[in-house]
């Protein structure tokens, strides 16, 4: 019977003192593929661009046809073409990269081709491939890496000071403080704490990302650990094929997820002095009668 996949990941070798865990051999062989296939698409477009063809052909073809669908979602998010362009190379990335890492996670020997380490005179069996989004490490380092670009992102659009205003929200207490009017400055106090809380929400981000896929697909290599101890053929494959689905879903969700967070983090921020005027165009004291003739 094949044991249950355990928590963490399990180390092959240790090179000084990094150690290299079953779950980075399966997402070497990930970026491997990809450094492959892009050298394909370069060589596809420069025989395309070479020859001036009329149509793209083959792998080029295929390679765009993703593009559009890509595009087409990515614009229902952001609304903005430029949006989607400037935000696709992190969001594709990470899209296709927990795709096929997901699906190479399914692969036959996957869990089951490993060695024998003695450990405390017993021996234990370490599978040489193990599903790289089953390890909580590489999931939460995805998970920053989406949340700390979405904040880099927004400093660089709308600057550091208004963005900081988002979480901070110091100037408009001091814009409340200023009009000394108690009710404004009772609200500013509120909305003090409350960008405060926004700090923690940040962080409820990052857990809620990589916990929701590392349970996904650690959930999936159980599962399929079982059905395989049970019955060895035919009966575990409907599960794999529902394992396939479940990993496209789990790269749409993080990928979409991630879109969002760096769309509202770019989206351009009122500020107080634009609210006010806002505000005063809308009083109806303060707009100036229109002359008739």
């Amino acid at each position: 019977m094949l044991g249950l996949p355990p928590l963490s990941a399990e180390p092959l070798i240790t090179i000084g003192s990094f150690p290299v865990t079953n779950a980075y051999v399966n997402s070497f062989l990930t970026m491997v593929g990809f450094v492959i296939f892009a050298f394909l698409i370069n060589k596809a477009v420069k025989k395309y661009y070479g020859q001036r063809m009329a149509a793209p052909r083959g792998l080029l073809n295929f390679f765009e046809s993703l593009l559009e669908m890509l595009f087409k979602y990515f614009d229902q998010v952001t609304g903005d073409r430029k949006k989607t362009i400037r935000f696709l190379p992190i969001v594709g990335t990470l899209f296709f990269f927990i795709l096929i890492s997901n699906w190479i996670g399914l692969l036959p020997g996957i869990g089951s081709i490993g060695i024998y380490k003695v450990h405390e005179g017993a021996k234990e069996f370490i599978p040489i491939f193990r599903g790289a989004n089953a390890d909580l490490n590489m999931t939460l380092a995805m998970a920053i890496l989406a949340v700390v670009a979405s904040h880099v992102l927004g400093i660089l659009t709308i600057g550091f000071f208004k963005y900081a205003n988002k979480f901070i929200k110091l100037g408009d207490l001091w814009h409340a403080i200023k009009s000394a009017k108690p009710i404004n400055i009772l609200i500013a106090i509120v909305e003090f704490f409350v960008g405060l809380i926004e700090v923690f929400s940040e962080v409820a981000k990052m857990v809620s990302l990589s916990l929701r896929l590392f349970g996904n697909v650690f959930a999936g290599e159980v599962l399929l650990t079982v059905m395989a101890s049970l019955v060895a053929f035919v009966v575990p494959l409907p599960f794999i094929a529902l394992e396939l689905l479940v990993g496209l879903i789990q790269a749409t969700v993080f990928a979409m997820l991630t879109l969002v967070y760096l769309s509202i983090a770019t989206a351009e921020i009122h500020g107080h002095d634009q609210a006010a005027h806002s505000d005063l165009l809308q009083d109806p004291e303060h707009l100036e009668p229109t002359p008739t003739s």
